[in-house]
């Protein structure tokens, strides 16, 4: 489903990656691993299209993802629509007025109608149970409130794969237990995930693969 060959990426002068070789199958959950500054988050970006590396080769369902592609307005979207990435910051990916503007707008980007888009968020705000937060604005929310909205925003867009940046990090205790219980569901339902982490309680729950960078 996803391969990566030989990649490289630098930051001008400073070497983030280097020949950085993937192959991940469909229904797998792939944990990467390693210290601060190993290039885990860089990786995820190249994953996403939102960089591309400097030498290599990125293919995604078969097909070379490269910037010419991306500039394809029609490819990227169908491109970003199979692939949700959940930053690390979640304050980063969250914009709109309120929780239920914020989940619905990746529906609206897709051209769905309007009887779909709100069947969407409402099936998310049930799923993350997060109804109650539905017409709150986003930056009024805890870090633990704001992660779980991040997430519906990206399940509202059904990705077939689902990519997270340090997905426990800066949650209280429930919030951080509440998210592993999620991710195990979505394990068990069969999604493709890729989790850059730290967490060695979320890599034993949750790995396929290991891959130490």
């Amino acid at each position: 489903m996803i391969r990566l060959e030989n990649i490289c990426f630098s930051y001008e002068e400073s070497e983030a990656l280097k020949d950085i070789s993937l192959h991940i199958e469909k229904g797998q959950t792939v944990i990467l691993e390693g210290p601060n500054g190993c290039g885990k988050s860089t990786l995820l970006k190249i994953m996403n299209g939102l960089i591309f590396p400097s030498k290599g080769k990125y293919y995604f369902e078969g097909e070379e993802i490269t910037h010419k592609k991306m500039q394809n307005n029609v490819f990227a979207k169908k491109f970003h629509q199979k692939l949700g990435f959940v930053f690390q910051n979640s304050d980063v990916q969250l914009f709109c007025g309120n929780v239920e503007d914020e989940i619905g707008f990746g529906p609206r980007q897709m051209g769905l109608t309007e009887e779909e888009v709100h069947k969407r968020v409402e099936d998310c705000l049930d799923l993350l149970d997060i109804q109650k937060l539905r017409k709150r604005p986003p930056y009024h929310l805890s870090g633990g409130e704001k992660k779980k909205v991040a997430i519906a925003c990206i399940l509202s867009m059904n990705p077939e794969v689902l990519i997270l940046d340090e997905p426990l990090n800066g949650l209280d205790r429930e919030s951080r237990k509440w998210l592993l219980d999620f991710l195990k569901q979505l394990k068990s339902s069969g999604k493709t995930m890729i989790i850059a982490t730290h967490d060695e309680e979320l890599k034993q729950e949750l790995k396929d693969v290991v891959f130490t960078m």
